[in-house]
């Protein structure tokens, strides 16, 4: 005769292990990739913060004429590329523009 207790105990815990690995390690993984990819992004965006200070004073620096020709030479190239944003655009159809 076998001993049910030992049976019963594998069993709860086999179940208790199945249970864990199939919710907690996911749960975990998808915690630690949020975490990680908000430190990516903050890190990111810190870069390019201080990419885009020093790019601007390396050109104050770099053209002769004063700060006002890095303003207009940073300016002119935020139009160029919100120009080119405009041209990318989907325009909504004039049925769809109605409903909302």
């Amino acid at each position: 005769m076998s001993d049910w207790t030992a049976d019963a105990a594998d069993t709860v815990e086999h179940v208790v292990a199945t249970v864990r690995d199939r919710t907690v390690v996911p749960a975990r993984a998808a915690a630690k990739a949020v975490v990680y990819g908000l430190l990516v992004g903050f890190f990111a965006a810190t870069a390019l913060i201080l990419l885009a200070i020093g790019a601007f004073r390396f050109l104050d620096i770099w053209v002769p004429a004063g700060v006002w020709a890095s303003y207009l030479i940073v300016g002119g190239i935020l139009v160029i590329g919100g120009v080119l944003a405009w041209t990318k655009r989907h325009a909504v159809p004039a049925s769809d523009a109605r409903k909302s």
